[in-house]
């Protein structure tokens, strides 16, 4: 007892937040709280939700897991046992506890390893509706979430009844496999869902002219959702009934998207649901039949059962791919409204037709440098003359360099935001210049007028109106951050101002401040922003009444300024919800620089930042009847190791081993060794010759090859690939050495030899690893055959 007292004194020194860590009720402090004990398990099972059996993950045997139920004012206590053969862990979304309970996997908590039982320990001092997921790879995906549900002291909202639905998506297809496709490239998913913009839809619909500039910007097709999902849910079904409601009766809806990677569209047959809280919190009651629920966030609706009939709540994937419906009460069914499907081709138009650039990198040349405010007035868009950023730009010569490693942020003192100038610092030095921030630009103004940018109002939190003043007290120092969301899709890399988070420091706040940030979406997608541990005020038109949330949804080239008081203590993930992003890279940890738990020795915080820089492997290999092909590819996000042959049956042979290192997300230098026969149509004479050189992806797509060999000859190649049809492409590849005899020896009367090679072909995409092609190479004459891709 004595020693566990002496370490409590330690870490309520060290932190400087005795009233903080008092309200998280630790084990030594909790002797008058009534307890609650769940029991959770976490194993194999056997799923057939398609007509395919697939391994999952189940928590105490089903999908999803148990709602675990509480009321406001009790200690929790839940034991986690793990009966797989591979770690896990449970994160507790969105609820407030002691850091070490949080959940996230090296960083505030050691794994669950095979075999072992963790306990969670925290008091509940917030009601609403909650969930907890696995935050070890993606484990969320094969099914180890489940809901929370925190029962109010008291309310003044009326309702009869409570019902917890648990949106989610589902794949019978690995995850792992999936985001594998996802980086090589692979268009399967988009082409199943017939979602690719290929030639003949963009002619059809006269989007050529916007088809070319996303091309010129080097940006693939737009995407909603790059998933493909065999299913969407809710509780675990594409349907569910809940006929033990009676008419007139009021039901507080908890809805949770608990997806992956989808969004839904929510609508409601028979009148329209109240609003009445989000990410837990309540909110100004309002009446809104369509809302759409981004990845992590919580909606709860007050929705009343007809007096005839059964009323239809419909979740629509945002994407059109899919939905699912519950139906509660009984009788006739009152439809939900359906949604449409999003026409991607107009999308394209609309984002063309802004005044701004695209294409910002996902990673960059020097991740050190911190210049994303020359990255957002560079990429910003710009409308009637004013760049529509949220902040006044008109300082050129504010200068970012000398920033240490990853300073995403930079200390502002408190004072009036639409007129004084601001000093920016960094945690280690004063920034040379100013910069005047302007008075933030509600999300609404950003957006535009009438969809005038491409943007749509149904994507701000407008609607969401704090029942009380949640402005923090005067006199708190702030600290303003600006991070831009950053991705490649041609890779599949995610980032922040360019920079994963296997490339980052943590970042470092202090109590007593105020941290302030804007979100700016330089990408194409949807990004749900996630906070551990804190409530963010979403700045809105609504003021000092702005809503508060740990989850917020920052729309395709839009901006959302979101701050929180400092008032915690350890270090605490920020991230990207959607699963396939956070593994890619798009993260931060904020750190409040306090000493690391002592139970976390042995479990290094490296294996957390640097598992989205896991290295990984596909290949592609083509027999056809005149020739063959194999391409094998290793890579992560700085480096790539490449094998490629080929062989003609004219006996023409030419096979490649490089090493590439991509130095920003269009740019990569390269080493290697190629190997091809001298003669044509003969292996008598094979020539093997080392290779430097650069590769960069040009304008339109179009990936460039510039390199010399240890002969001194220059070679000069060209390639690209676009789809003309629903399956089918139409690629091509041009090369073009020269040989000016400063190493070989020239017949007399001979000054340079040169050689072009070149192939154009069509490949009809059968399935995700097949496809039937058809070319003609200079070399190999023509021919057709079928690739397998593994």
């Amino acid at each position: 007892m004595i020693r566990k007292m002496m370490m409590i004194i330690v870490l309520l020194i060290s932190t400087k937040s005795i009233a903080q860590f008092v309200a998280n009720k630790t084990e030594e402090n909790i002797d008058n709280w009534p307890e609650r004990v769940y029991d959770l398990t976490i194993d194999y099972e056997t799923v057939n939700f398609t007509g395919k059996d697939v391994k999952a993950m189940t928590i105490n045997g089903g999908i999803p897991g148990p709602n675990l139920e509480f009321n406001e004012g009790e200690f929790a206590i839940i034991n986690v046992t793990n009966k797989m053969d591979e770690e896990t862990s449970v994160h507790w979304h969105g609820l407030i506890l002691p850091n070490f309970y949080d959940g996230v996997p090296y960083l505030t908590t050691p794994p669950i390893k095979p075999g072992e039982t963790q306990q969670y320990k925290f008091a509940l001092k917030q009601s609403g509706t909650y969930w907890y997921h696995s935050h070890t790879g993606l484990q969320e995906q094969r099914g180890v979430y489940g809901s929370i549900q925190i029962n109010p002291k008291k309310t003044d909202l009326e309702y009869d009844k409570d019902l917890v639905l648990v949106l989610s998506d589902w794949m019978d297809e690995n995850p792992k496999t999936q985001l594998r496709n996802l980086k090589r490239g692979n268009e399967w998913y988009l082409i199943k869902k017939n979602q690719v913009q290929s030639w003949d839809k963009v002619i059809a619909k006269g989007a050529v002219g916007a088809k070319l500039e996303m091309m010129w910007y080097r940006m693939p097709d737009m995407a909603i959702l790059d998933n493909y999902y065999d299913k969407f849910f809710i509780n675990g079904g594409a349907e569910q009934n809940y006929p033990d409601f009676s008419p007139g009766e009021k039901v507080r809806v908890r809805f949770i998207n608990a997806a992956a990677a989808s969004y839904f569209w929510l609508t409601f047959g028979g009148e329209d649901p109240m609003l009445v809280s989000a990410d837990g919190l309540d909110v100004v009651p309002v009446k809104k039949n369509k809302t759409l629920i981004g990845v992590a966030e919580t909606y709860d609706f007050i929705v009343t059962i007809p007096e005839s009939g059964k009323l239809e709540i419909l979740a629509t994937s945002q994407d059109g791919s899919g939905q699912a419906s519950a139906y509660l009460g009984t009788g006739k069914i009152l439809n939900a409204p359906k949604v449409p499907k999003p026409d991607l081709i107009k999308q394209m138009q609309e984002m063309m037709s802004m005044d701004m650039k695209m294409g910002a990198p996902a990673a960059k040349f020097n991740p050190s440098k911190n210049d994303s405010i020359e990255k957002m007035k560079k990429y910003a868009m710009k409308m009637d003359g004013m760049q529509m950023d949220g902040m006044n730009m008109k300082d050129d010569n504010m200068k970012m360099d000398g920033m240490q490693k990853d300073k995403d942020s930079t200390k502002m003192k408190h004072d009036e935001m639409a007129h004084e100038d601001m000093k920016m610092e960094s945690d280690n030095g004063q920034m040379n210049g100013g910069m005047k921030m302007g008075y933030i630009v509600p999300q609404d103004k950003v957006i535009g007028d009438n969809m005038k940018t491409g943007g749509n109002p149904e994507f701000n939190y407008n609607y969401l109106k704090a029942p009380g003043n949640t402005e923090f007290e005067d006199g708190k120092p702030v600290r303003e951050m600006l991070f831009n969301l950053t991705g490649n899709m041609n890779r599949y890399v995610w980032s922040i101002n360019g920079v994963p988070l296997s490339e980052t420091d943590k970042i470092k706040i202090n109590q007593g401040e105020v941290v302030r940030i804007t979100l700016n979406n330089m990408t194409m997608m949807h990004h749900p922003m996630h906070l551990h541990g804190h409530f963010f005020r979403v700045l809105n038109e609504n003021g000092e009444r702005s809503p508060l949330k740990h989850t917020v949804n920052v729309a395709p080239m839009q901006k959302v300024v979101i701050e929180f008081d400092a008032v915690e203590y350890g270090d605490w993930f920020f991230h990207c919800h959607v699963l396939y992003h956070i593994n890619s890279g798009m993260a931060r940890v904020f750190s409040y620089d306090t000493p690391r738990d002592e139970r976390l020795k042995g479990y290094p915080l490296t294996n957390l930042t640097t598992e989205a820089d896991h290295m990984w492997t596909w290949g592609e290999v083509t027999g056809a009847s005149h020739m063959t092909e194999l391409f094998y590819t290793a890579t992560n996000i700085r480096n790539q190791f490449i094998v490629r042959g080929e062989y003609g049956w004219n006996e023409n042979l030419e096979a490649e081993f490089t090493y590439e290192r991509w130095l920003n997300s269009y740019f990569r230098v390269f080493g290697g060794v190629n190997v091809e026969n001298e003669g044509e149509d003969s292996l008598d004479e094979i020539s093997t010759t080392g290779v430097v050189g650069v590769r960069y992806l040009l304008p339109l797509l179009i990936d460039s090859d510039l390199r010399i060999d240890n002969k001194l000859r220059p070679t000069i190649s060209f390639a690209t690939a676009t789809m003309i049809f629903r399956n089918v492409a139409l690629y091509g590849e041009y090369e073009y050495q020269m040989d000016f005899g400063w190493v070989t020896d020239f017949e007399e009367g001979t000054d340079f030899k040169e050689e072009t090679t070149w192939q154009v072909g069509l490949e009809f995409v059968l399935s995700r690893d097949f496809s039937l092609m058809g070319s003609y190479d200079n070399r190999f004459g023509a021919g057709g055959g079928l690739s397998l891709r593994f």
